[in-house]
């Protein structure tokens, strides 16, 4: 962004721009000031008015240099460790491009992408931290490229989550077949927990922090005439069809607050293994989408007329594609007050995507994710034997790892390489849509 200012202290900017002529105009006046007596006292115009008119001194403008910085990646399994990853890349400049790996490239260094370049796409676009987006950006960045003016910086682990951890926790759900289980490639409703809790892989090793929450919050509350509109639901495995509803939902109103439901009361309407991540991980993952303005961590089944008058709610919406929640005996509609007082509305889903079927999606290709995680396993728990502390978010990385992380890069040098942006417009309010304006 240019910033403009203008000094008041004119006299040392026209010494040090026009130093000759400057030395003749100081003396011109010196030696009419001495004469005003003979003048009869005559005044004279102050000189930086005299000289404003000749253009001798005139506004200088200065511009800042935009720093654009760019972080690729593969993005599988889209979770809070890569948002956090980008958070602290933009802090870094004043614009985010972030590169998305192909599928191709995916497959022949990693193996099986679980989500297809158009879903990471729409996950990578909808992070709050995002300017614009690189489809189909190479898998490897050069250690020139990297070490390119010094510009290269490693970005601290967010500890606790990898995509790997997560198909580790899908992945064991699925049955056993050398203990018996009849390998139907269906997710288990009971078979989860003993081999859940002894393997460390598969349990979250997630610890929030009151810092890592301010750190994803807009740190803003809802105008005194803004429109809230809430939605609610479990969002586990946070997806492109979260993403699409989300912004959806933001287009009603002017602020969108989103409940995340407890571990508890996701487990009891959709048994197990659900959640597959923690009420802390799955708010976090909302909270990092741009349409979300605010969340309620934990938020309750029933949407209550206390808690409509609480958030000063407007409307109440919900998906058409969702998962199959099943009432508890005794439990009535959830919706049943905001639908009594005529806020209640029904959105039609942009995707079909649900968490089940991104999660099926592993357990009907279970052998190759086996095999995919088994080699990473090893690196993850190498990584936490050998893991030391590190201070800071930031650090200079020159002569390490080979994986990049975030170099500031110019527009010219990513087109240099054939790479072509797209740039993430901001989200557009129900009142600003009206006038054309962007928020």
């Amino acid at each position: 962004m240019a910033m403009e200012y203008e000094t008041h202290n004119w006299i040392w900017d026209g010494l040090y721009y026009c130093p000759r002529l400057f030395g003749g105009l100081m003396l011109t006046a010196a030696l009419l000031g001495l004469s005003t007596t003979y003048f009869g006292g005559i005044g004279l115009f102050p000189l930086s008015y005299v000289w404003s008119d000749s253009g001798v001194f005139h506004k200088k403008k200065f511009e800042k240099k935009r720093v654009r910085v760019y972080m690729d990646g593969c993005f599988d399994l889209m979770h809070y460790g890569h948002a956090n990853a980008l958070r602290q890349a933009k802090a870094l400049g004043d614009e985010l491009v972030v590169g998305v790996v192909s599928d191709e490239e995916i497959i022949a260094n990693k193996g099986p992408p679980v989500l297809p370049m158009e879903e990471r796409l729409a996950l990578v676009s909808g992070l709050k931290w995002v300017d614009q987006v690189i489809a189909n950006a190479p898998y490897a960045i050069t250690e020139q490229f990297m070490n390119k003016s010094c510009r290269y910086k490693q970005i601290k682990r967010t500890e606790g989550v990898s995509s790997t951890d997560i198909v580790g926790r899908i992945l064991s759900s699925v049955k056993d077949t050398e203990g018996g289980g009849d390998n139907t490639g269906k997710l288990s409703k009971g078979d989860l927990g003993e081999r859940h809790q002894s393997q460390r892989g598969q349990i979250s090793q997630f610890l929030p922090t009151s810092q890592r929450i301010v750190q994803f919050s807009n740190g803003k509350g809802p105008g005194p005439n803004a429109r809230v509109v809430y939605i609610d639901g479990a969002f586990d495995l946070f997806h492109a069809g979260h993403v699409e509803i989300l912004r959806k939902a933001k287009q009603l109103g002017d602020f969108l607050l989103v409940g995340i439901h407890t571990d508890h009361i996701v487990r009891e309407h959709r048994g197990m293994p659900y959640p597959v991540m923690h009420v802390h991980e799955r708010s976090l993952s909302v909270l990092a989408c741009r349409f979300v303005d605010e969340v309620i961590i934990g938020a309750p089944w029933e949407v209550t007329k206390d808690m409509i008058t609480t958030f000063n709610i407007s409307i109440v919406v919900h998906g058409t594609i969702a998962e199959s929640n099943t009432l508890l005996p005794g439990e009535t509609d959830p919706y049943a007050v905001p639908k009594s007082m005529g806020i209640f509305r029904f959105l039609e889903s942009p995707k079909s995507l649900t968490t089940s079927s991104v999660a099926q999606r592993i357990v009907t290709n279970h052998e190759a994710y086996m095999k995919r995680n088994a080699k990473k396993s090893e690196s993850e728990k190498k990584y936490y034997e050998e893991k030391t502390y590190v201070a800071g978010e930031l650090r200079m990385f020159l002569c390490g790892p080979k994986q990049p992380v975030a170099v500031q890069i110019t527009r010219q040098e990513l087109a240099a390489k054939g790479l072509a942006t797209q740039i993430i417009p901001p989200p557009i309010s129900r009142s600003d849509s009206a006038n054309g304006e962007e928020r």
